[in-house]
């Protein structure tokens, strides 16, 4: 038995970290941001023990790391402390760092002991419980695509492609899948697979994706949707930390070029009744029926949940033709030009792959989304169409996206409220208002380069 509070996971993993100094307590707001605090090793027991203080206001800042007041979880509530807790088995070293280290993930408590509903890890774990309460058990892993950038800006602010490091040159092809890409920056993806290594993320592929110096890594599949959640805010970190150590600049941002791909998070599914076996399983030829009721209740609840697929300002850029991002809710079998996609595979690993989220979306609510769909589809019986075969572009009405839209979408949805809740409706709604009010008070170059003389 340990002579802390530790669970017995977290205390063997501890004592493999010798030397550890500091523990990074992490916790990931509503922007799938990591705040939290740094303490001393000799610190950690009282944590587990107790808790530690976090102010409430810190799941629901915005992007630039201000309280939401609209939110009231600021002024209103005189910027109350709430309990924050490690999430047992999250305990991991930190292998960057030139002393050991440990970092753990935290929950947040309400002001009455329970799981503060509006944590975004709590969200959807309240969905996964209801699928446990049906014998079901969604089984999920996660695609990450990103940029790897200079370090060093423009003057104005703009990203540059990196330069290779095996021929000194900047980026300016795209070479998708290009193995001499994976070559030149394989001093990145060897440090990245070591890493992951000693957190134990199951990251198992890296392709050169469709845009100079942006890549993927994917992450194997989980029995447990908030384990492929973790393991994708850790591999964030991972990928941003290993590319800053190497002068690189990771970036998740949905569409950080104009004329360039951009970067998407793709969310594999597929659900396990109470015998283990696969409720998706079927073929082409005959997809099985909950596998198209479920592909319709993802298509009913998309519009209420784009703003959790698209969270930011520069996530509607990403919504383009013919760049491999979805411009409506239409499936199919082995397509990448639709939105909820079955990959080639034997029958009984059938899955979906949705593949609307950008990579600057927040996991844990991204997944709670295309899940609450499967069940909204699963419970109603929706019918989602015919698969389309060929190009989808060409064959599907395309719709424009704004973020204004999608915000009143969101904020008016009686699906969000009966799914993830009022207070996470409101909280995530606001945020997302005040950072679109933010947004559109700044003038663009663009506004300069086009008015000041001409009007």
């Amino acid at each position: 038995m340990n002579s802390y509070p530790l669970p017995d996971d977290d205390a063997a993993e501890l004592q493999q970290i010798a030397g550890c100094e500091m523990v990074d307590l992490l916790l990931p707001d509503m922007n799938g941001l990591l705040r939290g605090k740094r303490i001393t090793r000799d610190a950690l027991e009282k944590v587990y023990a107790n808790g530690v203080c976090l102010p409430m206001s810190l799941i629901a800042t915005d992007i630039t790391g201000n309280t939401v007041e609209e939110t009231g979880l600021g002024y209103d509530i005189g910027d109350e402390d709430r309990i924050c807790r490690p999430v047992p088995g999250t305990l991991k070293i930190i292998p960057w760092q030139k002393k050991p280290m440990a970092q753990v993930l935290l929950g947040m408590e309400d002001g009455h002991g329970e799981m503060f509903e509006a944590n975004p890890r709590e969200v959807l774990k309240r969905v996964l419980d209801r699928f446990t309460a049906k014998g079901l058990t969604p089984v999920v892993a996660v695609e990450l695509e990103f940029y790897l950038l200079d370090k060093t800006l423009h003057k104005d602010g703009r990203p540059k492609t990196s330069i290779n490091p095996a021929t000194g040159e900047r980026n300016k092809t795209t070479q998708v899948y290009y193995m001499e890409d994976l070559n030149d920056y394989q001093g990145f993806t060897d440090a990245v697979t070591d890493a992951c290594r000693a957190q134990h993320i199951p990251a198992d592929t890296a392709v050169a994706e469709y845009a100079p110096g942006q890549f993927e890594i994917n992450l194997k599949h989980r029995k447990d949707a908030l384990l492929a959640c973790d393991d994708s805010i850790m591999l964030k970190r991972v990928i941003k930390e290993v590319a800053s150590q190497q002068n690189l600049l990771a970036s998740f941002m949905a569409k950080p070029f104009v004329d360039q791909a951009g970067s998407g998070m793709h969310i594999h599914v597929s659900v396990l009744d109470k015998e283990g076996k696969n409720i998706f399983a079927s073929t082409p030829e005959k997809p099985a029926d909950t596998l198209r009721h479920a592909i319709g209740g993802m298509q009913k609840s998309s519009k209420d949940c784009m703003l959790m697929f698209a969270p930011h300002a520069n996530s509607y850029r990403r919504f383009v033709l013919n760049a491999f991002v979805p411009l409506n809710d239409c499936w199919g079998f082995n397509n990448r030009t639709v939105a909820m996609r079955i990959p080639h595979s034997d029958e009984a690993n059938t899955r979906i792959e949705h593949r609307i989220s950008g990579a600057d979306a927040n996991p844990y609510l991204v997944t709670a989304a295309v899940l609450a769909g499967i069940l909204h589809g699963l419970e109603n019986k929706f019918d989602p169409g015919p698969p389309i075969v060929g190009n989808a572009y060409e064959q599907t009405e395309q719709r424009t996206l704004f973020w204004r839209d999608t915000i009143d979408d969101f904020m008016a949805s009686d699906f969000i409220t009966s799914n993830f809740g009022e207070k996470f409706r409101h909280i995530f709604g606001q945020q997302k208002q005040k950072e679109m009010r933010t947004f559109y008070t700044q003038v663009t170059t663009l506004e300069y380069e086009w008015y000041l003389r001409a009007v």
